[in-house]
């Protein structure tokens, strides 16, 4: 069962499993993504982010724990795919801006 989410990272694991073109749209304009020591920033970059990783693997991210910790939510999501390591437990740490994605580091 998938923990209750924040709505715009509801809609971000939502939107990463039917259409990785639409990631970029759960973000601010100026938002940054931190992913494999890479850093990513504004929606253009973050939607070129999303397009390559798609391209590359094919991977389901399940959600299954949500903390709070120093103004960011944690959510802990099992990833499982055609990559190497699979299946892996990622660290998604979100910092929200309203109804928008400021920052998103996703670490092992």
């Amino acid at each position: 069962m998938t923990p209750p989410l924040p709505e715009p990272i509801a809609q971000y694991f939502a939107a990463d499993a039917k259409d990785s073109a639409s990631i970029a749209q759960c973000f601010a304009a100026d938002a940054v993504v931190v992913d494999e020591r890479q850093t990513h920033q504004g929606r253009e970059a973050i939607a070129r982010w999303k397009a390559e990783a798609s391209a590359k693997y094919d991977y389901v991210s399940t959600p299954v724990a949500v903390t709070a910790e120093g103004g960011k939510t944690i959510v802990t999501a099992h990833v499982a795919g055609n990559f190497p390591g699979s299946p892996v437990d990622l660290r998604y740490a979100f910092t929200l801006s309203g109804d928008a994605i400021a920052r998103l580091e996703i670490v092992p």
